[in-house]
């Protein structure tokens, strides 16, 4: 697989090999699968925010357990 930008930078693509060559000849450009998730595979997910809960649990340690079973 090969990412792929179009001369007009207006299209990235991740193709196959075969396909690649052939873009290539037409004009395209390989780039990075780093720009290509940037750009196009993170836009496609959508954002999730997962709230975030900072309270500490009750529970003792397992060093916590141990130190009180010997007392």
């Amino acid at each position: 697989m090969k990412c792929m930008m179009s001369v007009d930078k207006k299209h990235i693509n991740r193709v196959s090999d075969k396909e690649a060559s052939k873009l290539y000849h037409e004009g395209w450009i390989y780039i990075p699968k780093t720009l290509w998730k940037e750009k196009v595979r993170d836009l496609e997910k959508p954002q999730e925010e997962k709230p975030q809960d900072n309270k500490k649990s009750n529970k003792m340690s397992k060093a916590q357990k141990r130190h009180s079973k010997k007392s």
